[in-house]
């Protein structure tokens, strides 16, 4: 007996306007408000009712995952390009302030992101594995040319650059704050150049 998952049928016209309407919606709703603005205002403004949401989104993390695909494909677009820079560290460090740039983008989004990792039934999971690989290869890179050091995890990275943004989120009358505390926390990230041998050792 065949174990082929069947295909997911293509929406209709009028329930792919309403999903694209939903998304807009929210994608305006969260920026201005945070990803806890009301799912009801959401659906109203799209012009449908609360069920319709529900739908297509069984649930808000469902509806944060869909809004937040975008950025994901930029994200990891922009891993494949620093792939293949010169400057492995370099690299992993500027793609980890893209991390830190987009989860800043949506008022608890970082917060979200952080408990992602420990919940397997997220949706916002289908987002953190796909990031988690692409830091990883850009990590092992870095590692690989003795830049950085070989205890560093990319669960690490990733915990650290959501609670950065998550830190630039609460402190919004500082608008360096991220970029400082990126700057300051990946310093520790350096592998310590070998000590040259003393005279008589």
């Amino acid at each position: 007996m065949s174990t082929a998952p069947t295909p997911a049928r293509p929406m209709r016209a009028d329930a792919r306007r309403n999903y694209d309407r939903l998304l807009s919606e929210a994608r305006t709703s969260f920026a201005a408000q945070g990803t806890d603005a009301s799912l009801e205002d959401i659906a109203r403004r799209a012009g449908v009712g609360i069920g319709t949401l529900y739908r297509h989104f069984p649930n808000r993390q469902a509806l944060m995952n869909a809004v937040f695909q975008e950025a994901l494909t930029s994200l990891l677009a922009r891993s494949h390009e620093l792939a293949r820079s010169d400057k492995p560290c370099t690299a992993l460090v500027e793609w980890l302030g893209a991390i830190v740039t987009h989860a800043g983008a949506y008022r608890g989004l970082a917060q979200a992101l952080m408990s992602a990792p420990g919940d397997a039934t997220s949706a916002l999971t289908s987002c953190h594995v796909p990031l988690r690989q692409a830091g990883d290869r850009l990590l092992t890179r870095a590692q690989s040319s003795g830049s950085v050091r070989a205890d560093v995890s990319i669960d690490d990275l990733l915990q650290l650059t959501n609670a950065i943004a998550l830190a630039a989120e609460q402190t919004p009358a500082d608008p360096d704050l991220a970029d400082r505390l990126l700057r300051l926390t990946l310093r520790g990230l350096r592998a310590d150049p070998v000590p040259s041998a003393r005279p008589g050792d």
